[in-house]
């Protein structure tokens, strides 16, 4: 009779977790976007197309530009400087955060300099890197790496600081070389700040792109967006910057994805592995 009960209560339990589940975070996304999207699309009827416009009008000008071939045109010119820029901007400022967060003196000689770039209107040099490197592909690649150096290296030299002294003493004491510290106890410790260097460096690559754009040749994404707001067609000037979102999006879900697969660690330790 006991084992019976103690089944019961077990079943009992279990049920009663089960119907305390959390709605899964991926319902709430799609209810938001729908409950956005519509909305959006009642209040935008009602405004003059001129000063705005709404989901089914963008989708519509979403397939002309891309049956005409326009839309595909201008995302390889906008992705080609986009991609090399952003890479590079990760390839340099990763090294030189480990760099100027692991030595006292780099950090000295070079973190000022870091933070004032961080901090200063990095738009202001676009006319000067125009007449250093004219207005083609290599001015947009400068333009995307300036505004996506800076937070990587930052977030990554923060990270080297916030690694526990006695970790690195714990690596000492066992003789480990240098370069043997920075590899098992640094990297994997200033890991979740790089890839969060990383995730906010991505929106500012994306505006760094549109301002490039605008400033320098006129082409790619930002080419629509200029075309279309001199025209007045407010629906294809939509399309772009929600591509752009898009992209932005998709690019921080694929940083978290390579984060939980290089740094699972991290994901128990927050619960989002739970999620």
């Amino acid at each position: 009779m006991v084992d019976i009960a103690d089944r019961q209560e077990k079943a009992a339990a279990k049920k009663e977790s089960a119907e305390r589940k959390p709605m899964p975070r991926w319902m709430i996304t799609v209810a938001s976007v729908a409950l956005l999207l519509i909305l959006w699309e009642i209040l935008g009827r009602r405004v003059n197309p001129v000063f705005g416009s709404y989901p089914s009008a963008i989708a519509e000008a979403f397939w002309e530009l891309l049956i005409t071939g326009q839309l595909w045109s201008a995302l390889y010119d906008s992705l080609r400087p986009f991609v090399i820029g952003y890479a590079l901007a990760i390839v340099v400022g990763v090294p030189l955060g480990l760099f100027i967060g692991g030595f006292r003196a780099a950090e000295a000689a070079l973190g000022l300099y870091i933070t004032a770039g961080y901090a200063m209107p990095l738009v202001a040099l676009v006319p000067l890197l125009i007449l250093w490197l004219g207005l083609g592909f290599a001015v947009k690649v400068a333009v995307i790496f300036l505004m996506s150096l800076f937070p990587i290296c930052i977030n990554t030299w923060l990270g080297v600081t916030a690694v526990p002294k006695t970790l690195i003493e714990v690596g000492k004491s066992f003789v480990a070389p240098d370069t043997v510290i920075l590899r098992r106890i640094i990297l994997p410790a200033t890991l979740p700040y790089i890839m969060a260097g990383i995730r906010l460096a991505v929106g500012r690559a994306v505006v760094g792109m549109v301002i490039a754009e605008f400033f320098t040749t006129i082409s790619g994404l930002g080419a629509v967006i200029i075309n279309s707001a001199n025209n007045f067609d407010t629906a294809t000037m939509f399309v772009p910057i929600i591509i752009l979102m898009v992209m932005a999006i998709g690019l921080n879900w694929l940083i978290g994805f390579v984060e939980r697969r290089v740094a699972p660690w991290q994901a128990e330790i927050s619960g989002r592995d739970r999620e």
